[in-house]
């Protein structure tokens, strides 16, 4: 597993440390004020155009009588007995079926529901805007309707990749070069904040006001968790990493692989929003771990890793560039990698009333019991974090 050249040597247990509070950088000051003030996310992208809208509610246990409504108002010439659908299994969240009529799905219509008490994690009417701008920058399907719990949308033709594809070099190439070109979209005059801590915050907020009591063993208690963040908001944030606008989300099912045309494009864009350039790259790059068996040896080795961020700058920054600016982006993915990605995986995890999925859940066991190579090594070179709260053996 590859680590920052920086990192010390492998220590015999994993620990997670306590926190001085920072009075410059005390986790949730700002995240509160704004939460008291009733303020949302940081704001995202202006909204492009209206978008049709209809107040229809669908079913998420019985998907397609509602679904068939929909098509009815958005393909009024497909004839009823004749279109077709298939459901997707994919999803953590969501329910997705594709609606059509030829057998080619030229022309199909995907109706995205939406789980059930997402609405506490995601803000819908910014998934709209992103959805809109993405498309107006060539990198996102058409939108064709919202309604009253979920969305229409084109379907983009291609395959949904697994981590033994997005490890493949001509693929990963092209991951790397379709997250480029998101990185370089530019939708206000100036760049807003990262995205990250308030979306931890909020996570933070949920676990402790509505599912303490009911967190796993193998979960740290909350009072822990809450060190943890504002000693990694401390150190991560000193990094420099620039704010771009990111995906946020890089699972391997929301890559699509077209072979004909030779590209990929990203789906699902619920938590796309400006954010550390590192966060976007580095969680992507847990993927390479697995799905449903997670194996954190197959995170990229460095060699892959630098190949990967040679490929991103080129194409981000349309010039050659140094080995010294590879390898600068190549720590700070991997400290943001394996910081605040196996955190934010750790709230998620814990609000299983919203159904979020199992496999954030394992992703936080592994990170939490001690288990996730590697986390100690990277979060230990960030620099001192003194006295130990929790100890578990490897």
């Amino acid at each position: 597993m590859a680590v920052p050249p920086s990192a010390p040597q492998p220590r015999a247990s994993f620990h997670l440390r306590r926190h001085t509070p920072c009075p410059q950088c005390s986790w949730g000051m700002e995240e509160k004020a704004a939460a008291s003030a009733g303020c949302r996310e940081p704001p995202g992208p202006p909204r492009a155009a209206a978008v049709a809208y209809f107040g229809i509610s669908v079913d998420p246990d019985d998907i397609l009588p509602g679904a068939l409504r929909l098509i009815q108002e958005l393909r009024p010439h497909w004839k009823p007995e004749q279109v077709r659908t298939k459901r997707f299994t994919d999803g953590i969240t969501n329910k997705l079926v594709a609606c059509y009529v030829e057998e080619d799905m030229q022309d199909c219509v995907l109706v995205r529901v939406y789980g059930e008490r997402t609405e506490l994690l995601v803000d819908r009417e910014n998934e709209v805007r992103n959805f809109q701008l993405l498309r107006a920058h060539g990198c996102a399907p058409r939108l064709y309707c919202t309604f009253q719990n979920g969305l229409c949308y084109e379907y983009m033709q291609g395959v949904a990749l697994g981590p033994e594809h997005i490890r493949e070099p001509q693929l990963f190439r092209l991951i790397a070069l379709e997250m480029a070109k998101i990185h370089t979209i530019h939708a206000n005059g100036s760049l807003p904040k990262p995205t990250l801590w308030h979306k931890m915050y909020n996570y933070f907020t949920l676990v402790k006001n509505e599912i303490n009591p009911s967190l796993s063993a193998d979960v740290p208690k909350v009072e822990v968790l809450e060190q943890e963040l504002a000693w990694l908001k401390e150190h991560l944030s000193q990094l420099e990493s620039p704010v771009v606008f990111c995906h946020n989300d890089l699972l391997c099912k929301n890559i699509i692989y077209d072979s004909i045309k030779g590209h990929v494009r990203f789906i699902d864009y619920e938590y796309a929003g400006y954010n550390y350039q590192a966060f976007d790259i580095g969680n992507h790059f847990n993927e390479f771990a697995g799905v449903n068996e997670v194996d954190y040896c197959l995170y990229p080795a460095r060699e892959t890793q630098l190949q990967w961020l040679h490929y991103y700058l080129q194409a981000q920054k349309g010039m050659a560039v140094t080995p010294r600016e590879v390898e600068r982006l190549y720590v700070q993915v991997n400290k943001f990698a394996l910081g605040p990605s196996c955190v934010s995986s750790t709230m998620t995890a814990s609000l299983q009333r919203c159904r979020v999925g199992n496999r954030h859940g394992e992703i936080a066991r592994l990170t939490l019991s001690g288990l996730f190579p590697g986390v100690s090594l990277l979060l230990g070179s960030l620099g001192p974090h003194p006295e130990p709260v929790l100890h578990h053996p490897l």
